[in-house]
Parts: C-alpha cells; structure tokens; sequence
C-alpha cells in the first residue's frame, strides 16, 4: 500500500506540463487543502512536488535522486518493494531482526511490511514462507521474473521513463534494441516499439538472473503463467531455433558479451515473438505463397464482417484482415498464458477515437468468445490501432470548409497567398480569393483585418510563415467542430427527456448507476431488461470511461425501442474503474438510428472530454432546464 502522498506523485508523474490543485483534487478525490498537505507531506525528505501559480508538477530527477538513496526508502509501499527484491535474490532466505535492522524500522514495524509483502504476492504465483525469524520465498523462476518486471514498471511510472531507467541499469541496450529492430525488418517482421520495451525489460532481467546463477529450466520456461491454462509442451519450449531465435542469440553476444540457455532463449524468443514481432503480410506471402497467412483469417473475417454490419463502417479489405488475423494469432498466444502486452496509449485511444476503440471492442468481443479467451483493454487498443490505420487511410472527412483569402492586389501576392494555403490544408477545405467571398466563406484569412466584422479571421502576414498556416489549419479544425458541436447539441435536446435526467448518484457503485439509469429508461418504454445486461456485459469487457470524468455505458446491440439518452451528473465523482466520472450518459439505440449512433456517440465523447465543458455541465445542470441551458451553450458558433 502506498502513502497517501504518493498517489500525488502518481497523478503527477505521467504529466508533462503543471497540472492544477483543483484538477487533481478532482482526480485524488479529495480537496484542494488535502493536495497542499499532500505536497508538503512528499516534500518533506526534499523538494520534489514543486508548486506555483500554475498548479504542481514533479520533478523527476529529485523523486528518481530520492528512491535511489536506501535510506531514505522510508515509505511502507518502498520498503515492501525493496524486501521482495531481496527474498528473489536470496536463495536461504532473509532473517526478519536483520531485514528490520537494515530497513532502519522496528520489528513491529517490519512485521507490519510483511503483510504488504504479502498482499502484493496474492496472484502472481509466489508465496512467503516463513520458519521462526526466516522469511523465503517460494514458486517458479517465471513467476519471479513477472514480479521484478511489475516492480520496475511500478517505480518506472512515478516520474521515470522504463527506457530510460533500462538504459541507466543496461547501457548496452540502446544500441541492442536498435539492432533489433533493424534485424526484425530484415527477417520480414514488423516490430511493435510498444511492446518492444516488455521484450527489453525482460532480456534484462533474464541476463542479471543469469549472471547471478539462477537461469531458467525446462520447467520452468513450460510452466503456463496461470494455473488455468495448459502449458506447451517442454520439448516444444526448448526447442528453439528459428530466424527470431537466431537473431537474439547473436545480438545478445555481440551487445552483451554473454550468452543464455536453450530455455531463456526460448522463453525471449516467445515473448519477441508475441509481443513485439508480427510478420509482415509480404513476408508471409512469399514463405508460403499457396498457404493462408493465418489459421484465423477466416475467423477474423466473419467478425470483421460482423463489426462492418453492426457500426455500418466498410472493413472489407483483404489486406486488412491478413494483418488483423496475424496480430489476432500472437493476441491468443499471449491470452492463452495471461501475458497480455501493455500499450501506453490505451487511454489517449479511448478518449480520441471512441468509435474506433468501440469497432475495436467488438471485434475483440466476439474473438475473447470464439477463442476462449480473455481481451484485456491494452489488448482492445491495439485492435484498435489496426482499425484506426485502415480507416486513416480511406476515411473522407466530409466537411467541407469555405475559406476566403483577403490580400492586395499587387502581382501575384494574392495568388501566391492562396496557393499557399491550399498547400497546407486537406481536400475538404474551398479556399476562393478576393473580398466578394468573405460574407459566405467559414473562416476569412486575410493580411489586413477587414473593416467589416467577421466570424473567424485569422490575420497572417503576406508570405505565411509555418505559424501562420499552422493557426490557419487550427481554425478550420475548431470551425469543423463547432459544427458537429451544433448538431450533437440538437440531437441530445431532443434525445435527454426531462424524465431520463438525473442529478446526482452519491451511494452507487458503477453498476448501481447503469441499474438506476436503465430503470430510467424501462419506465419510459425506451428499452427492456435485457438491454440494461448487455449493458452491464459491454461495461464488463472494458470500461466506458473514455475520457477522466465521463462514461457513456451502453450494449453492443441496437435493439432500443426508440434512440435516447439518459444522463446522471453529478458534482461528487464515481469511482468509474480508476476514472473519476463526473458524468454517465446511458446511450441507447434503435436499429434505425445506426448510422446517426457514430457521429452522436464520437461527438458526445469529444465535446466532453474537454474539462472545461464537463465542469459547465456539472456547475450549471442542477436541473433539466439548466442542462438544456448547457446544452445550448455548445451551440454557439464560437464553441470548440
């Protein structure tokens, strides 16, 4: 268990720039006093949580300085940590008086440590023993190897970059992972930098528990990750070989002067080869000409197709579907041992691409039910990744932007002028020249400000710098969403009955408040039972909480009776799956609203994802006029 403080420094650490009091008060849940205290509390060994008239941030260097001083590890959640990394290592055991007495605490206090020690063991496969003052630890090498990996990420994500504490304990693995991914594209595979760092991680601690006598076995590298799955043969794990298994033992040579055994080899070359390398359709192709790519490529085509019916989104892309199908084959080998592979844009994907990652969450939905298997959200998002390219690649943007370019006469400035900035925006953009078409374009960009108001104007100077397109290609992203601004407003006034409106949910759990919701909606004939269980099942695969303060829970199933929402706020946050949810808008489709679900459901996600919108909502909805007031407000032609 941590400090209280430390979940300051965790809220900050992944920050990059000054995050405010009542921002993280919002966040932590507690008030903007309990953040100064926090502040001064973490401060108290040494600044490291600084404070000014922006708010808070960490500095990184000073909370790396201070966990890196054994002394002052003073914390219970720091002291634990340092205890499991030394019952790993120590073969006999440690002594409780002597362990207290280096830890610089009491043994009351040590005996304290342990119950946490205990506790962070529940799950992973390990397990304290103790025999009078003696404390060991007992289970398989891969399951203390998964434990020291969790021990560095968690120190890795309070201000510290993993590739860059990788670097400072393994200087050679800059240049390793460089050979890596150069010799995976020579092999024909097609490597995953996110999960790239797990593969890094994991050749580290292989070659420090090698270095330290304690390689892996046959055993132990057949043992499955979770008791309830079959583990692969041993002959199978041991085997080796193969073009990844060649290129790791000869860049762990040449990188790190050493070698490892058949079975940490193999056990590297499966995590690369299931995390972090995926071959390229074209390579694939050209082993095996006559042979499917993948087993699942016929699977993986149903479902596709499945997704492109249910979301009216075309997939149907046969090179689409041989690299899902690739990627879906290393998603079950992983699944099937519960070593999912992290990826750090989870929740940038959920917040920006919400029907995307939605696509994604079916897709996932129906493999998790073919397949037998679980689909963790990290998982979720690199489906989503695959998805979100293919329809980068084909998607037309549909909202054309009028704008006029104001300039003199004089040569061909004005001509140059618009070339320019027809240069520097998309196809969807009508830039026309001249005066006359000011009054009827979006957005004027001109060199002199006109002497006659205009909506939107942006003033550049003759010959554009790169800022002065860069504001021109902001504005007509802004005049792109006020417009989808206006008609998400229109459709939620006429979706949000004053009957399906609720202000507050103090005492409701995540369900209690897709229960209370639902019922809502079941009293005005909206939906059935059924309806609020899917519901419940969708939240279940993966949280709905696609920004920090707002959920939009609903089914898979557009099997409403009628399209509405309904809406709870409240100024209180719900503890939403980690989020801090301010607002939870059930969404409920009928069949016929198919196609007006993806705009209404991407558009709500991003006009509340800016905190600025969800703090009006939760200030001025006090009741069904006031959310409507609100409402209103996203109308306005300035909106954005």
């Amino acid at each position: 268990m941590a400090e209280k403080w430390e979940r300051l420094v965790d809220a900050l650490g992944p920050a990059e720039t000054w995050t405010t009091a009542s921002e993280l008060a919002e966040r932590l849940g507690v008030t903007t006093r309990t953040i100064r205290n926090y502040a001064a509390q973490a401060n108290a060994g040494g600044l490291i949580v600084e404070s000014g008239p922006a708010g808070y941030r960490l500095d990184r260097a000073a909370w790396a300085a201070r966990r890196s001083e054994p002394r002052r590890e003073a914390t219970p959640a720091m002291r634990a940590a340092r205890v499991i990394r030394s019952l790993i290592d120590a073969t006999e055991g440690l002594d409780v008086h002597e362990t207290a007495a280096a830890n610089h605490v009491s043994d009351s206090t040590f005996e304290a440590d342990l119950a946490r020690v205990r506790a962070r063991l529940e799950g992973t496969g390990l397990r304290l023993v103790r025999h009078g003052p003696r404390i060991t630890l007992e289970g398989p090498e891969t399951a203390r190897r998964r434990l020291l990996g969790a021990l560095f990420r968690d120190e890795s994500a309070r201000g510290m970059l993993e590739l860059d504490a990788l670097r400072a304990a393994f200087p050679e693995v800059a240049d390793f992972r460089a050979a890596l991914v150069a010799g995976l594209a020579e092999a024909g595979y097609a490597p995953n930098e996110y999960g790239l760092n797990d593969v890094l991680l994991h050749t580290a601690i292989a070659l420090d528990r090698v270095a330290h006598d304690h390689p892996l076995e046959a055993t132990d590298a057949a043992a499955p990750a979770s008791t309830d799955r079959p583990a692969p043969a041993p002959d199978a794990v041991a085997a080796g070989g193969g073009p990844l298994s060649e290129l790791l033992a000869r860049l762990v040579t040449e990188h790190f002067g050493t070698s490892v055994g058949p079975a940490d080899l193999a056990h590297l070359t499966r995590l690369l080869e299931t995390r972090a390398a995926t071959r390229t359709t074209e390579s694939a192709h050209a082993d095996a000409p006559d042979r499917p790519l993948s087993p699942r490529g016929p699977l993986v085509r149903r479902v596709v197709a499945s997704a492109s019916a249910a979301y009216l989104v075309d997939l149907d892309d046969d090179d689409f579907i041989d690299r899902l199908a690739l990627h879906v084959d290393n998603l079950v080998a992983r699944a099937s041992e519960s070593s999912f592979s992290r990826n750090p844009l989870t929740t940038s994907i959920k917040a920006a691409y919400p029907l995307i990652y939605e696509l994604a969450v079916y897709i996932a939905s129906e493999l998790a039910r073919s397949e037998g298997i679980a689909v963790i959200d990290d998982e979720i998002a690199y489906i989503a990744m695959h998805v979100g390219a293919y329809l980068d690649r084909r998607r037309s943007r549909g909202e054309v932007v009028r704008v006029a370019v104001s300039a003199p006469a004089y040569h061909d400035v004005h001509t140059v002028l618009a070339d320019r900035v027809r240069a520097a925006v998309d196809d969807d953009v009508d830039v026309v020249v001249g005066d006359d078409d000011a009054g009827s374009a979006d957005l004027t960009v001109a060199v002199i400000a006109p002497t006659a108001p205009v909506e939107r104007l942006v003033v550049v100077s003759p010959f554009p710098t790169d800022a002065d397109l860069e504001r021109v290609r902001a504005e007509v992203s802004r005049v792109r969403r006020a417009r989808r601004r206006m008609r998400l407003a229109a459709s939620l006034s006429r979706y949000i009955a004053p009957e399906l409106f609720v202000r507050g949910m103090r005492g409701l759990d995540r369900e209690g408040v897709i229960r209370h919701l639902g019922d809502r909606m079941i009293s005005s004939g909206v939906i059935d039972q059924a309806y609020v269980e899917g519901a419940l099942e969708r939240e279940r695969l993966s949280s709905t909480a696609f920004t920090e303060h707002l959920a939009v829970p609903h089914a898979m199933t557009m099997s409403a009776r009628r399209t509405a929402i309904a809406i709870a706020i409240d100024d209180t946050p719900v503890d939403w799956g980690g989020a801090h949810v301010h607002v939870v808008a059930l969404i409920a489709f009928a069949e016929s609203g198919r196609a007006e679900f993806q705009e209404v459901f991407d558009q709500f996600v991003e006009a509340f994802s800016e905190r600025e919108n969800v703090q009006r909502l939760v200030q001025g909805a006090e009741d069904y006029p006031g959310l409507l007031a609100e409402l209103a407000r996203l109308m306005e032609p300035h909106g954005s």
